[in-house]
């Protein structure tokens, strides 16, 4: 089983859901991300929300919609997206793809980030309309190139040993990246498959569109 959420987060950085809506997927919306699945077209097997960004009117058309409306508190020890990972993780998926948690409040793209680190090495994607997100751990990873995400970043949440990439146009032998370093940003891959390894610490990658910007 796949499970596909979608938050609440602004819905331009939202990509086309129908083009992720395809037998043995499992959809989870998560507070006015039920409207935009419903909007789309998509019932949730699952949804989870304190649903204060919509209406008395709107909450009941949903739970006319859908068959497990989770209503929580709007005062809690969790975000309604970490709610929805906890229990998609708990289905023990081959994978899950988290929607809508980009844009807008940087609070909530930050914790969403800090969610999808639940998971093991590249369970839980963080997708948009430009990036995918996947948190990694030691050991040698292998990615495949691809013609939409060109770009290839390595970003450090913990200090990273002995980084190496091979199939890359900035290769690396065994290099210790600090946190707070930009050594890793915006490589491609010059093979159809690439691979990147470490010994310690924990490492996100986003690979990326191009879409002709820089900072």
């Amino acid at each position: 089983m796949i499970v596909h959420i979608l938050a609440g987060g602004p819905s331009e950085f939202v990509p086309n859901l129908l083009a992720y809506h395809h037998e043995g997927v499992c959809w989870v919306g998560v507070d006015r991300g039920v409207v935009e699945l419903l909007k789309a077209g998509i019932v949730p097997k699952r949804a989870f929300g304190d649903f204060d960004s919509i209406s008395e009117k709107e909450l009941q058309w949903l739970k006319e919609r859908v068959p497990h409306l989770d209503v929580w508190p709007s005062e809690k020890d969790q975000t309604d997206t970490d709610i929805a990972i906890d229990w998609a993780l708990a289905q023990k998926p081959e994978k899950i793809r988290l929607f809508g948690a980009t844009g807008g409040r940087l609070d909530h793209l930050f914790g969403n980030i800090q969610t999808i680190m639940k998971g093991s090495d590249g369970a839980i994607e963080l997708i948009d309309r430009q990036n995918i997100v996947t948190i990694h751990r030691k050991g040698e990873h292998v990615i495949e190139q691809s013609d939409s995400y060109t770009y290839v970043s390595f970003i450090p949440i913990t200090p990273i040993k002995e980084l190496t990439l091979e199939g890359f146009k900035y290769p690396l032998t065994r290099k210790d990246v600090p946190l707070g370093s930009t050594l890793c940003i915006s490589n491609e891959l010059i093979h159809s498959f690439g691979t990147f390894s470490f010994s310690e610490g924990i490492l996100m990658m986003i690979r990326s569109k191009d879409e002709k910007q820089g900072f």
